[in-house]
């Protein structure tokens, strides 16, 4: 009888794991149940990352045990993904289960770059230059990893890979378009459309992402002015922001209080009726605010001149393109480097002054 399939919320899991009833769990293999507490399925924890370090302590991983790069996965797996956002944790977890077959039995200091070139061109044809990319990412951070664990000397890819990935985005957001976001005159009021624009405002005049906007507490907004830590590098860089109040930004917030319901104790800025997150606090997903944002674009493709939706990313692009100098755009997105700001945010033509001839 062929093996059973596992479910798809597995896949990206390690063999022998999977995810129900809210929590990790490990089917011990036969005749190891006495190091699993004679249990035959045992809890790892109700997070990817409990989940890690429990199985960590229980199989005594050892940096020293570190030969092939299927150890170099394991060790990457328990030490390095569970200090991730939950979503690099998945999309990494998926890169991982994917390298796995191709490079398991493979020494780290014998990866060649033409090894890594073929990998990216079979996998850009199944599953896209994307995802091809970010696999080829997991594994050149891998073998960074092996270099500070003292697996190897010299990262064998560091500096000998360059690959085509997806187009930067260029959707620039008109300042026309958004004032006609904001006119907007829905056929009945509705709280998302005005939650939506006051959200839209708020973000140009901040540069917070999607989830560091959703975020914000109560107890965000002090006397100086509403200070945040970017979600994304709160693990890393640890940069916190602190936007000062001005006359525009403090009424706006208060627009905001006045949505309903009533905020009670410490709650988010942005809430639902019933005073939860527009967002899951455990995995960091907005799936609620996105689908209220498609039906707002809707609305505006309907009813306004605007004729090409844009992404509410598209919002800390126009603020990073609307700064004077690439130098504010990256300290209002909350970059470490003007690098990601160039590339990825700044959407408007350089504008350069004709040279003057003699």
């Amino acid at each position: 009888m062929a093996p059973k399939n596992r479910n798809k919320e597995n896949k990206p899991l390690p063999e022998r794991w999977r995810y129900r009833y809210g929590a990790y769990y490990y089917r011990v293999p036969p005749g190891l149940e006495s190091e699993w507490d004679n249990k035959k399925e045992f809890k790892l924890g109700r997070t990817i990352s409990e989940a890690y370090k429990e199985w960590s302590k229980r199989i005594q991983q050892n940096a020293e045990d570190v030969h092939t790069m299927q150890q170099a996965f394991d060790r990457y797996c328990l030490e390095v993904i569970p200090n991730k956002a939950h979503n690099t944790q998945q999309s990494n977890l998926i890169s991982i289960k994917k390298l796995r077959p191709v490079f398991a039995n493979i020494e780290p200091d014998k990866i060649l770059p033409k090894y890594a070139y073929k990998y990216y061109d079979i996998a850009a044809k199944t599953r896209g230059k994307t995802a091809a990319k970010h696999d080829i990412q997991v594994l050149r951070h891998t073998l960074t990893m092996c270099v500070k664990w003292g697996v190897i000397d010299v990262n064998p890819l560091m500096g000998q890979i360059r690959l085509e990935g997806s187009a930067s985005r260029k959707r620039l957001v008109e300042d026309w378009e958004i004032h006609e976001c904001l006119n907007l005159k829905p056929k009945i009021t509705s709280k998302a459309v005005n939650l939506i624009k006051l959200y839209i405002e708020l973000k140009l005049m901040t540069g917070f992402s999607r989830i560091d906007l959703l975020k914000l507490k109560l107890s965000d907004l002090k006397e100086d002015g509403i200070h945040s830590q970017r979600q994304k590098t709160k693990n890393t860089t640890g940069k916190r922001l602190i936007i000062t109040w001005t006359n525009e930004l403090k009424e706006l917030t208060d627009e905001i209080l006045k949505l309903p319901p009533r905020r009670v104790g410490n709650t988010y800025l942005f809430v639902t009726r019933q005073g939860k997150p527009y967002f899951n606090e455990k995995t960091m997903k907005c799936n609620a605010f996105d689908s209220i944002w498609q039906r707002y674009m809707d609305r505006v493709i309907e009813l306004t001149k605007v004729t090409e939706r844009f992404h509410e990313h598209d919002l800390r692009a126009k603020v990073a393109s609307d700064s004077a100098t690439l130098s504010e755009a990256s300290e209002r997105l909350g970059h470490a480097s003007t690098e990601t700001t160039q590339r990825f945010y700044r959407r408007k033509p350089t504008e350069i002054t004709p040279l003057k001839r003699k």
